[in-house]
């Protein structure tokens, strides 16, 4: 079985943490770890590295390449690129050309879709699941995962099952004689619910939350592409350059609308276990335990008779004196408070935010590049201050900028800078000056990581006024 993993969603649900620059499925909401490096954990449950690939694009390939790195070795090279962002029927058609044509994939082999920010629990017990769905995706359907509801959740699409599917094999999961189990055929998708209708499926069963997995061979998706999609399956007769030069010109459909909600092979394998995909602030005590009072809190949080609500903090203290049934998420630049249950608005925030083309919703003040990342600290008219941190053994393109000079100072390690034609090493308590127009390039040569603070002063000093000449990450475009 060959597992994919979905990470090139620009996920804004959780605006204030979450940006285009650095999505929901990079955050690390447990721990230490992303939800993208914990869905490649809870894959190597059911496949081999060799066998878990991510589809992404290239704004976040050098993140993905991290996330599979800090798992393993083996991986951080397993990564699919989008060409363009072209929602999941198109991803999962270029998914499956990749698997046949460059992993030589069988035509029978499952495949299995996954998102990438997701919380699943237990581990075992969805590895279970997924070899359950792998038998059913055998026998000629597309598998798709549906979380037992526990609540009338309104954030969610629902999925209806229909007759049990009969096969005579013993179910993995529950070890009886019946059609593997729990699994269904699908009678009708839905869309997410209000309140009244959410409450409606709860009370009548038989109805799952749309989790987003799916499991299938390539044989009977690419025939249901066929049939239902073919203007997508139309660009797969092409040989896997010739789709991806062609990928911008895909419908922008999600799978469930391009063939899900037609196919007769539909099938719907419930699952009972704790899933969540964090849709909202309002979801996070499903992943965070409340205290006594209700009370969610990540970071440096004083609260007093402060009840049922959740608080995330960034670098500061946050304090709450008499408060109830509030969201506050804090950042360097940005500041949100709602009101518990009201979450889902955020996108109307994020919205605005883009309508007035305001940064916060692109990037926070760090960004994360892949030779490090800079953080700034300071900006007016004409001035710029950052903090740049340099990995060990990399190095920032050899560039130069129309606009504006820059000052840096070594604060932690030894940068190595070459200023034109001339090359030194600068060392803490060290300092050097780049003019305007200037080839140059920062680079760390040890095994520690660089801190240098950038001063920056010109007419113009944001990200576009590079001129890059060379870059050993292939770059065209930020810093």
């Amino acid at each position: 079985m060959k597992a994919i993993i979905l990470a090139g969603g620009s996920g804004t649900r959780l605006w204030p943490v979450s940006r285009y620059g650095l999505p929901k499925q990079f955050m690390k909401l447990e721990g230490d770890k992303s939800l993208l490096a914990r869905t490649i954990e809870r894959l190597l449950q059911v496949c081999s590295a060799k066998d878990i690939y991510v589809i992404t694009n290239d704004d976040y390939k050098f993140h993905v390449k991290e996330d599979l790195k800090s798992v393993s070795k083996d991986l951080e090279d397993n990564i699919i690129l989008e060409p363009a962002g072209r929602n999941t029927a198109p991803a999962i058609a270029l998914t499956v050309k990749y698997c046949l044509e460059k992993l030589k994939c069988r035509r029978d082999e499952t495949i299995l879709i996954c998102p990438s920010d997701h919380i699943i629990k237990p581990v075992e017990k969805f590895a279970q699941y997924a070899r359950q769905a792998e038998e059913v995706a055998k026998k000629g359907f597309i598998v798709t995962f549906g979380v037992i509801p526990d609540r009338p959740e309104t954030g969610y699409g629902y999925i209806k099952r229909g007759a049990k599917l009969v096969t005579g094999h013993k179910s993995q999961v529950t070890g009886k004689e019946s059609a593997y189990g729990e699994v269904y055929r699908v009678a009708r998708f839905a869309e997410k619910p209000d309140q009244e209708t959410a409450g409606k499926y709860l009370k009548d069963g038989g109805y799952y939350w749309n989790s987003g997995m799916f499991a299938f061979t390539p044989t009977v998706m690419l025939a249901e592409l066929k049939k239902y999609a073919p203007d997508i399956c139309r660009r797969l007769r092409k040989n896997l350059a010739g789709l991806t030069a062609d990928f911008a010109s895909m419908p922008n459909i999600s799978i469930d609308y391009a063939v899900m909600e037609k196919s007769s092979r539909a099938a719907v394998l419930p699952l009972k276990l704790t899933w969540s995909d964090i849709g909202s602030w309002d979801s996070l005590p499903e992943i965070t335990e409340a205290d006594a009072k209700g009370n969610v809190r990540i970071g440096d949080v004083l609260d007093i008779d402060t009840r049922n609500s959740i608080i995330v903090g960034g670098g500061r203290l946050i304090s709450t004196v008499g408060v109830k049934d509030l969201i506050v998420v804090d950042t360097e630049d940005a500041l949100l408070i709602i009101k518990r249950g009201e979450a889902q608005r955020v996108k109307d925030v994020v919205g605005l935010l883009k309508g007035s083309k305001r940064k916060e919703v692109m990037e926070h003040t760090t960004a994360y590049r892949p030779w490090g990342s800079y953080t700034i600290l300071e900006e007016g008219p004409r001035y710029k201050i950052k903090r740049i941190m340099v990995k060990p053994q990399q190095k920032l393109s050899r560039q130069l900028h129309h606009h504006r000079s820059e000052h840096w100072i070594v604060v932690k390690g030894m940068a190595k800078v070459s200023i034109g034609s001339n090359d030194s090493f600068v060392h803490e308590n060290e300092s050097t000056y780049v003019p305007k127009s200037t080839l140059h390039r920062l680079e760390n040569p040890g095994k520690v990581p660089l801190e240098v603070i950038e001063v920056q002063n010109g007419e113009y000093v944001e990200e576009d006024d590079i001129i890059r000449v060379d870059d050993v990450y292939g770059r065209g475009g930020k810093k």
